[in-house]
């Protein structure tokens, strides 16, 4: 059972509250809020643990209900809280935005993030390329192409499925090269000097597979962030199709529109 459905018997003790400036300016639910977003943020609350309900907010921190409603709505907007009808409001750990206006490979991203990247390799072959293969790499039919799949982890944690296609053309020996261990767009811009232009991609939800909920120990047939793309380089060729699908659970799309398309 996921961790934030464990029950647990009691809150933390009153004697962890923090006291409240009652005549600054920062609203009192919005104190609150910050000092159980800390304990979140420090560990002291972990995913999972049960936290104290509106009459025990209002009593411990002497506000009222609606004070303490609003800071447990804020926790749960910003997505360090759930909710469970008849049992209480329970830690979740946010969900990680993709920002997908913004190129870059799992490793790089887990990293940035302060997380320890990791991968399961599930498949590294090589495979003639299909019709559909051949005609979007630009590339002859029947041609050698490589076929990576591989199970993305952060701090330990399936994160993302992830299968790519790269022709191995213009990539000599690149199938022999152990991407378990290495990050694949590290080794294409390093030792192939490839300089990726852009991306185009699709982004759809979608309810997983047998496989994806088994590899990503979510529940069958849960919402799964399914990205498409086709990579190509600042010589407008294609070396890459690949399809990433992110945990629903832990991700979702961030998208920065400019304000020229607004009209």
């Amino acid at each position: 059972m996921p961790d934030h459905h464990r029950a647990k018997t009691q809150a933390r003790p009153a004697t962890e509250v923090h006291p409240l400036d009652k005549h600054g300016f920062v609203p009192l639910y919005y104190q609150i809020q910050r000092v159980l977003m800390e304990k979140i943020q420090s560990g002291a609350l972990a995913e999972g643990d049960l936290l104290a309900s509106e009459e025990e907010l209002a009593r411990s921190y002497q506000v009222s209900r609606m004070t303490a409603r609003q800071a447990l709505h804020g926790l749960k907007s910003r997505g360090y809280a759930h909710s469970q009808k008849g049992r209480g409001t329970f830690v979740t750990r946010p969900k990680m935005e993709k920002n997908i206006m913004h190129l870059r490979g799992f490793t790089e991203d887990m990293k940035q993030r302060g997380m320890v990247p990791s991968s399961k390799l599930l498949e590294q072959t090589v495979i003639q390329a299909t019709d559909e293969l051949a005609e979007t790499l630009r590339i002859e039919p029947a041609a050698s192409v490589m076929k990576l799949r591989r199970l993305r982890l952060a701090d330990d944690i399936p994160m993302a499925l992830e299968e790519s296609h790269i022709p191995l053309s213009p990539f000599p020996h690149l199938e022999r090269i152990n991407f378990a261990k290495q990050s694949l767009y590290y080794t294409l811009r390093e030792d192939y000097g490839v300089r990726v232009a852009w991306a185009d991609e699709t982004i759809e939800a979608l309810p997983a597979t047998k496989e994806e909920s088994e590899l990503l120990t979510i529940p069958r047939r849960a919402s799964v962030l399914s990205i498409s793309r086709v990579i190509i380089t600042t010589e407008q060729v294609p070396i890459e199709i690949a399809c990433s699908r992110y945990r629903g659970d832990r991700y979702r799309a961030l998208i920065r529109v400019p304000t020229t398309t607004i009209e």
